[in-house]
């Protein structure tokens, strides 16, 4: 294998262990304890919209606090019988990290049909870009897993 494949892949390897290193608090259910982690909570709204041009907005709240670099709201979405294999990321908020509880909503556009009224699952997160190495990393401090009904 020639050394520009071998450096690739260990710098891959090498950045994919820092992710996951920095991935912790993560909640399976409808609610995020307020202590989960003391960086702050993450909330994902029962219901999300899907439109006929095939746009989906997901919402919820979030708090946080103590931030060193920008936070971002992320979330993910995923239906149907791959839901666990196949997500479409949808949107990105900066946060406000001042302690109080913020609303944040997401929205982005897919290929119509892709997401229909129903029963879909969203995963948002409170990620922050971190430079303490000189290249911005992200650092996952919180998120919530949630079954919601996407309306038309």
């Amino acid at each position: 294998m020639p050394l520009r494949q071998v450096m690739g892949t260990a710098a891959g390897a090498a950045l994919l262990l820092l992710t996951a290193s920095s991935a912790h608090a993560v909640s399976d259910s409808h609610e995020v304890p307020e202590k989960a982690d003391p960086f702050g909570t993450v909330t994902v709204d029962s219901t999300g919209h899907v439109d006929a041009d095939g746009t989906v907005t997901l919402s919820g709240t979030y708090r946080c606090t103590g931030a060193t670099g920008p936070v971002f709201v992320s979330s993910s979405l995923g239906q149907g019988k791959s839901v666990g294999l196949v997500r479409k990321g949808v949107g990105g908020t900066l946060a406000v990290c001042d302690g109080a509880e913020h609303r944040w909503t997401n929205a982005d556009h897919s290929e119509p049909g892709r997401f229909k009224p129903g029963t879909a699952r969203v995963e948002a997160t409170l990620m922050e870009l971190r430079s303490d190495s000189g290249l911005p990393l992200p650092y996952f401090h919180v998120a919530q897993k949630r079954n919601v009904t996407l309306v038309g």
